[in-house]
């Protein structure tokens, strides 16, 4: 791609926003619309127009294909070490209401770790299928 001083500028403007408004849609999805999905799209989204304006091997410096494996297996072991911990505390499997002192904050806890760990999950799959097709010959 040939270098254009616009499109480095205004990606240079808008990636810290679009990033920031993905942690807003993760840690406000327990209250509103939104979610670990939702926010793991818009995180990726912003990383991939990264990629299209600065290149792919400069993106993958700065987010390496190794630890974009080490997220992907984070945000699964995560979701299920949620639900295993409720299991180990006398629950059923994702029963949230074990995780804290009493039911209200057990929910919001393990909707929390939950989500989380789908948006880590979606942003890094996301970022791992756009660095597999973008890297083909």
């Amino acid at each position: 791609m040939k270098r254009n001083p616009v499109l480095r500028v205004i990606t240079d403007l808008l990636l810290p926003p679009i990033l920031l408004f993905a942690l807003y849609v993760q840690f406000h999805g327990d209250y509103g619309p939104g979610g670990g999905f939702q926010a793991g799209v818009i995180f990726a989204a912003g990383i991939i127009l990264y990629a299209l304006v600065y290149g792919l091997k400069k993106t993958q410096r700065v987010l390496p294909p190794q630890r974009i494996r080490v997220f992907v297996a984070l945000g699964v072991l995560l979701y299920a070490g949620t639900g295993i911990a409720g299991l180990l505390l006398g629950g059923n499997y994702l029963d949230y209401n074990v995780l804290g002192s009493n039911p209200l904050a057990g929910q919001h806890l393990g909707i929390l770790l939950v989500e989380l760990g789908v948006g880590i999950t979606v942003a890094a799959v996301m970022i791992m299928v756009f660095y597999m097709f973008a890297g083909r010959k």
